[in-house]
């Protein structure tokens, strides 16, 4: 078992939340309608009694000058937030393309009733008990319905379409398709994450009983109760019923997210047999969307727009004929590109195999080399429970300063600690190259303790050993053998990255990260390896 010590949040960041939720709200409150809008739009805030009496809150926005039918779309709200954080964007879609929309605020936050159940039976249930309500008491077509949703809303807009068969669109932004592969990725706690959600879902919401025993138990160091309620709260486990009611999925995703990491809902889309889309650029959780939703102009809700045109209203828009992979790098000016599937993305691969670490500092260009052929036989220990200079950057706050100011995590190589770190660096790209798709790296280990985690990392480096982190993972040994070898085989976050002219990658393994709870602790080692039968190495997917 393990222990959680976290630090509650200060008052500075507190107040900077309520700003930014009151930016937020000002925004979608005062923004003008479009100049351009063909009909106009009415909002009323109504009261929805759900399938258990439970009153839900919503604002409901109706296009007025059209007939109806209108097609119908229900928004969710995201985690934390109330119904009003998409009446910028449900305007502009009543106002230009006569949709009859319903936001409202998820069950348990700010003025709906009821407890948090994350996304449980009664969430999926509520956005039900919304689409009978739209239908009975506004123009809805019964069969033309979307739903639509950031974060926790496109969580829930993803199960509800696969237990609900009348909604035949969907739009997931910034959601999660895998929830153990989100908050337990590769068996370790992402606890910034979970800190973050449970600090929202007590000052913004009532918990209800899901939610306060999945948090009286992690206190306890306990994640059992969360693990068994995931594959119900997973699209991932219910993707066989989104292809039998052929519903068309478009999701949106930032390279960065930090609470639902964008390889596991890559590996979601490529399940999905019907309509689907999926566009992957700069940003951190909900980063990339949340201006769109106020109704400013916004790539991923304006494609998102013509989905629904298509899907719902039949229009030839050219949305069905395009390749439905849109990707753009993550750092610089890079244009999307667009592909006909995830896979596609990487157009081809450089396996580097790793040789034997040097704790030498000052030769950081060639200690520890990435080389063309197996390096094998060596090992090489360093010591567990501090953190070196490499990390992963903070949940939301790092991919922020990516997305708008390029300004990515980063590293000076020279100054990870190679006593408590394993490093290598490969030749330098002469003409850069673009990294693209999932990187995997390969090594042995042998744990000191029963349980240890060690952190990966993938960086570009330049001529002077200052890095950027493109790409990262963690992984944890659970119930291991101290002293017997374990391999472990990891794929790293996904990414599409442009690495300039003469710089090197670099791979960083050490035992600490800010981000995660590391079972690594201090006097402890652990020993790398690169044995003969699965020699130690990386896959850099190139683009």
């Amino acid at each position: 078992m393990f222990s959680v010590r976290t630090r509650p949040p200060s008052g500075t960041r507190l107040r900077t939340l309520s700003c930014v939720a009151a930016a937020i709200v000002a925004a979608a409150t005062l923004s003008p309608a479009p100049a351009e809008a063909a009909v106009g739009s009415t909002i009323s805030y109504e009261t929805i009694v759900s399938h258990d009496g439970t009153e839900l809150k919503a604002k409901v926005i109706t296009p007025t000058g059209v007939e109806g039918p209108l097609p119908l779309l229900v928004m969710p709200s995201a985690w934390g937030t109330p119904h009003i954080l998409y009446v910028g964007a449900a305007k502009k879609l009543a106002e230009e393309s006569g949709y009859q929309v319903v936001a409202y605020s998820s069950r348990g936050f700010w003025d709906s009733g009821g407890g948090i159940e994350v996304a449980g039976p009664d969430d999926r249930a509520d956005a039900g008990s919304v689409i009978d309500w739209a239908l009975e008491n506004t123009e809805a077509d019964p069969d033309n319905i979307g739903m639509a949703g950031i974060s926790y809303g496109g969580g829930i807009s993803l199960l509800t379409a696969a237990e609900d068969e009348r909604v035949k669109a969907v739009g997931s932004m910034s959601g999660w398709a895998d929830l153990e592969a989100s908050l337990y990725p590769n068996r370790t706690i992402d606890v910034q994450s979970a800190e973050l959600l449970l600090l929202a879902g007590n000052l913004l919401g009532t918990p209800g009983e899901s939610l306060r025993e999945m948090e009286r138990e992690y206190r306890k160091g306990n994640i059992d109760p969360i693990l068994e309620m995931a594959p119900d709260r997973s699209a991932a486990t219910k993707v066989d019923q989104l292809n039998a009611n052929g519903t068309a999925v478009m999701m949106a995703h930032g390279w960065n997210d930090g609470m639902f990491p964008a390889a596991h809902v890559a590996d979601f889309y490529e399940e999905l047999t019907g309509p689907k889309r999926l566009m992957l650029s700069p940003g951190d959780h909900a980063t990339s969307e949340a201006f769109g939703a106020v109704g400013l102009p916004n790539e991923a809700w304006e494609d998102l727009g013509r989905w629904f045109d298509h899907h719902l209203k039949g229009e030839d828009n050219g949305i069905d004929t395009e390749d439905p992979v849109r990707v753009k790098p993550n750092n610089g000016n890079g244009a999307w590109t667009s592909h006909a599937d995830w896979p596609s993305v990487t157009a081809g691969s450089d396996e580097y195999h790793l040789g034997r670490p040097s704790t030498s500092w000052g030769r950081w260009q060639s200690s520890g080399a990435m080389e063309g052929g197996p390096a094998t036989g060596w090992n090489y220990g360093f010591r567990t429970g501090i953190g070196t200079t490499a990390r992963s950057g903070t949940v939301i706050l790092s991919g922020a300063l990516q997305q708008f100011f390029d300004v990515p995590t980063g590293v000076s190589l020279p100054t990870v600690d190679r006593y408590r770190a394993a490093v290598w660096t490969s030749p330098a790209y002469p003409d850069g190259v673009r990294v693209a798709g999932v990187p995997e790296v390969t090594f042995t280990v042998t744990p000191t303790t029963g349980e240890q985690s060690v952190f990966v990392y993938l960086y570009a480096i330049n001529d002077r050993g200052t890095g950027s982190l493109l790409s990262h993972a963690p992984y944890t040994l659970r119930d291991a053998v101290p002293g017997d070898p374990v391999t472990v085989e990891t794929e790293l976050s996904s990414v599409v990255w442009d690495v300039p002219a003469g710089h090197r990658l670099a791979v960083v393994v050490d035992s600490k990260d800010a981000r995660y709870v590391s079972e690594s602790t201090i006097g402890n080692r652990i020993t790398v390896t690169s044995p003969e039968e699965n020699p130690s190495r990386v896959t850099i997917p190139l683009g």
